[in-house]
């Protein structure tokens, strides 16, 4: 098993970050360039298109929002799963944390790669979140 965690802190409110995340239409705006999230028939059933090997996975993908936080993974082969939760730092900025598990370290992308997309996500969601703020 292979597992990863990044953080950042950004400047806006917790529920802000939040309302960002776990927007459907907005996942591929702040998600690595190669994945697409595509809502199910029955949320929280998603579809996960990845443009590097043009598949489909099936995936869950369920958000809580008492908790500010979302989880998912594939549902037919246990790839993975993971988690992003948001922790507000005062009224006015919160910490992000997305953590990643690759069941099976075979398939499991290289490190270098998982932090570097892990980093990205999570700027790319800080930018949406001050962008729409401002």
């Amino acid at each position: 098993m292979s597992e990863y965690e990044r953080s950042l802190r950004i400047a806006a409110p917790p529920e802000a970050v939040f309302d960002r995340a776990e927007d459907l239409d907005g996942l591929d705006d702040w998600l690595p360039r190669d994945l697409h999230v595509h809502a199910g028939d029955r949320p929280p059933a998603v579809t996960v298109h990845e443009d590097s090997t043009d598949t489909d996975a099936r995936a869950l993908l369920r958000a809580e929002r008492d908790q500010l936080r979302m989880e998912w993974g594939t549902r037919d082969n246990g790839r993975y799963a993971g988690w992003l939760q948001v922790a507000g730092i005062g009224e006015e900025e919160s910490e992000v944390t997305i953590h990643l598990s690759f069941f099976d370290a075979r398939h499991a992308p290289p490190a270098e790669d998982v932090d570097r997309a892990l980093g990205e996500s999570l700027r790319k969601l800080a930018g949406q979140v001050t962008h729409q703020g401002a």
